[in-house]
């Protein structure tokens, strides 16, 4: 078996918990300029508890989300001030094998694949995060598509870079095997694969609708691998909305979602982390279990490896 990679877990949710600054829509984007140790306060964290790779806490700072909030102009601040805090984060921790991944989200809302742009118009943004996370990143996720016109942007703005891409895939918390959007799941992972992803990931989905698709996706060339969020239910969520929408599941503890992840691992995942209301704790819960389970991890790789 493939040595495990360890992910983060999510960062807005906690970051939430742990400022006291008003919640807007770009709240994950404020807290950058505003409270940036906050931030990396957090990667130290995750790192502590057993992650080796942090995500960029760019999510939000897209230029049509800084455009419809008239915060454009802030994009090169706010994606610098994450590089700084992620690099930060890991030279506090005295690690050299936490490696940082450039963050590459849906441009205008989450898990709303009938408000994305065309290809065209999003392999050109995706370009232009691709161009300002470069520095700072090791490999790039694309996180959180939930359709396939958006993940091959995101996938092929990527690969340009050179270095690996991971395409985290966001998949019907009611429909098995369905995108968010409503596309095949099958049908985007061949598509990735054509492409020449590095890895296929399911991400911010219920635990169980992610083990219910795991057939789909275990078929695939490439790695692959997930991380749940810990929501009740995305639905209430709207483009431009706020995270005060949507609640967090009460059942899905540090020790209940290592178990979640464990079951992925035996199903042949290689990379596993949290997104959404998955903290530290459960990172640590996640990892705590590999250990004891006797799974190895993996170690800081050039990127030649993060890609095989």
């Amino acid at each position: 078996m493939n040595p495990i990679t360890l992910l983060d877990g999510g960062m807005g949710q906690e970051l939430l918990r742990r400022s006291s600054r008003a919640i807007t829509s770009l709240w994950s984007a404020d807290i950058m300029l505003n409270e940036p140790n906050l931030v990396r306060d957090l990667h130290r964290d995750f790192i502590s508890s057993g992650a080796q790779v942090i995500t960029l806490n760019t999510y939000s700072a897209t230029p049509q989300r800084l455009a419809r909030a008239n915060e454009l102009a802030y994009m090169e601040e706010l994606h610098q001030s994450a590089m700084n805090a992620a690099i930060a984060a890991i030279e506090l921790a005295q690690r050299s094998d936490v490696l940082i991944a450039g963050c590459l989200p849906p441009l205008v809302a989450s898990y709303r694949a009938d408000v994305s742009p065309s290809f065209k118009e999003s392999l050109s943004s995706y370009r232009q995060l691709v161009e300002l996370q470069a520095p700072a990143s090791d490999v790039f996720i694309c996180e959180t598509m939930s359709s396939i016109t958006e993940a091959t942007a995101a996938c092929t703005a990527g690969l340009e870079s050179g270095k690996p891409v991971w395409v985290a895939l966001t998949v019907s918390d009611t429909e098995v095997g369905k995108l968010r959007g409503g596309e095949s799941l099958s049908t985007a992972v061949n598509a990735l694969e054509n492409l020449g992803a590095d890895a296929i990931l399911l991400n911010c989905s219920q635990p169980e609708a992610i083990s219910a698709s795991w057939e789909q996706l275990r078929d695939s060339k490439a790695k692959f691998g997930a991380y749940a969020n810990g929501f009740v239910s995305v639905a209430p969520l709207h483009p431009g909305g706020t995270v005060e929408e949507l609640e967090a599941r009460q059942d899905v503890s540090p020790q209940q979602y290592a178990e979640h992840a464990l079951k992925w691992i035996r199903g042949g995942a290689s990379i596993v982390g949290g997104c959404c209301e998955i903290g530290p704790a459960h990172i640590k819960a996640v990892h705590e279990k590999l250990v004891e389970e006797g799974f190895a991890l993996s170690t800081k790789a050039p990127s030649e490896e993060l890609g095989s």
